[in-house]
Order: C-alpha cells, then sequence, then structure tokens
C-alpha cells in the first residue's frame, strides 16, 4: 500500500511539472510573437535600406500595428488562461482518480475478508455473508459506472442497459435502496453527477414497476456421497441378490447329484 502511494504522488509530481512546462512554453510564444510584432517596423526600415523616414509616418504605422498586436496579445493570454483552466481540470480529476483508486484497495481488502474487515465501516443489517459481498460487489459496479459516465466512456444509452440487468435482480435493488442517500449526498454537486442519478432513479423506478425481482441464490451443490458404510436400503438388495444367488447354486448342485 505505501508502494502504491509512493508510485501516485511520483507520477503526480511528474504529471505536474509536464503541466508547468507546457504554461512556460506558452507564454513565452507569447512573448515572442509580442517582440516581433513590435519591432517589425524598425526591421522593415533596415531591410528597405531607406534612411531618413518620417517618423510620424512611422508612428502611425506603428499605431496600426500596436492594434494588431494588442489583438494578438488578447488571443495569447486567452489561450494562456485556457490553458491554466484545462490543467487545472486535469490535476484534480487525478485527485479524484487517485482518491478512487485507494477506495478501490480498500473494497478489495474488504472482499477478501469480510467477517474481519466489515466491522470497520460500522453495524449493518446485512446478516447473510454472502449478500453481505454481494452488495460491496454492487457497490463496484456502481462506482465504474459513475466513474465511465463521468469522463465519458460510457454513454448514457450503455448505462441505461447496464442499470437495467443490475436492477433485474433482488441484490440490485437492494443496494441501491440502502445506499441511494450516500450517493446523493456525494454525487449531485455537479451537472454529471445530477444527471447520473437522474438515470439510475429512472432506471430503479422502471425496473420495480415492471414486477418483482429474481431471487439472488447461490447455485446449488451436489448430493455428498457417502463414504463410510452404505444405506439400509442398498444393503437389503445386495443382500437379496446374494440369497438369490446362492439359492440358484445351491439348486443346480442338487439337481446335478441326482
Amino acid at each position: 500500500m505505501i508502494d502504491l502511494i509512493t508510485r501516485h504522488g511520483s507520477a503526480a509530481a511528474a504529471s505536474v511539472a509536464r503541466r508547468a512546462g507546457r504554461a512556460l512554453g506558452l507564454i513565452a510564444a507569447a512573448a515572442v510573437a509580442l517582440t516581433v510584432v513590435l519591432l517589425s517596423p524598425f526591421a522593415l526600415e533596415e531591410i528597405s535600406g531607406s534612411k531618413g523616414v518620417d517618423w510620424n509616418r512611422l508612428s502611425q504605422i506603428g499605431a496600426a500595428y500596436g492594434f494588431t498586436s494588442a489583438i494578438v496579445s488578447a488571443l495569447a493570454l486567452a489561450g494562456v488562461a485556457i490553458s491554466l483552466i484545462v490543467q487545472n481540470r486535469q490535476a484534480r480529476a487525478d485527485q479524484v482518480q487517485g482518491i478512487r483508486s485507494y477506495y478501490l484497495e480498500l473494497v478489495r481488502l474488504e472482499l477478501d475478508d469480510m467477517p474481519l474487515f466489515q466491522p470497520v465501516w460500522g453495524d449493518t443489517d446485512i446478516v447473510d455473508p454472502h449478500e453481505q459481498k454481494r452488495h460491496v460487489y454492487a457497490d463496484l459496479m456502481m462506482n465504474y459506472a459513475w466513474m465511465g459516465f463521468e469522463i465519458g466512456t460510457i454513454r448514457e444509452r450503455l448505462l441505461r442497459d447496464m442499470l437495467a440487468g443490475m436492477f433485474t435482480g433482488e441484490a440490485g435493488r437492494h443496494y441501491w435502496s440502502r445506499a441511494h442517500t450516500s450517493w446523493i449526498a456525494s454525487s449531485s454537486g455537479s451537472r454529471v453527477g445530477r444527471r447520473f442519478l437522474a438515470v439510475v432513479g429512472e432506471e430503479h423506478a422502471r425496473a420495480v414497476a415492471s414486477g418483482p425481482p429474481t431471487r439472488s441464490a447461490l447455485a446449488s451443490r451436489p448430493p455428498a456421497v457417502p463414504v463410510a458404510g452404505a444405506s439400509p436400503a442398498l444393503r437389503t438388495s445386495v443382500g437379496a441378490l446374494i440369497g438369490l444367488g446362492a439359492g440358484l447354486a445351491l439348486g443346480s448342485l442338487v439337481r446335478s447329484r441326482r
């Protein structure tokens, strides 16, 4: 776990350094472009080889270039601002992804040993250990759907298909009835989050209106094979067969002696 945190911190630091380098590169490019625009009248004078140019006329030309340079500067500053906004959003997404990865590690530990780690989360009304694991697994599925929907890899149509299958069963409906309050508290702060909650609520209501859920039952195990002794019915059948065979053999022996 410590190695995981260390690797994530190193990756985050490298990402910040790359973003800072890109921002400095954009600022330097804007400064170079502005310098070229401002010095272009003098460069043109040198290239043309004409001396003693009327500075009033040159100032008017410079004023025209000044308007152009102002536009270029405004565009450069707008580009830098947009770049900083995008970088800020990316840094926020990296932080959220790191927190979610850490959460998934905690959930995996809990699934590996439910009796040991479940009490850490507090008391629960789920008594059956299999039902507890279903609840945790359903939470992982819902988080996967939310992350995919948030970043755009899971579109709304695919999300509805996933939720329709999940809410067909008893475990999925029980999960949402227990967890929807915490989901509303954690995901309703953004437009995407509110849309996600609306889609989940609609699919849950549609599944409930369609009828009772399918029950969550474990696969039946094959009957145990007895290893010691045999049943009374089996012993009786074997004894009857042995007696019949012995009687036939004895009758055959008596007939042959006659």
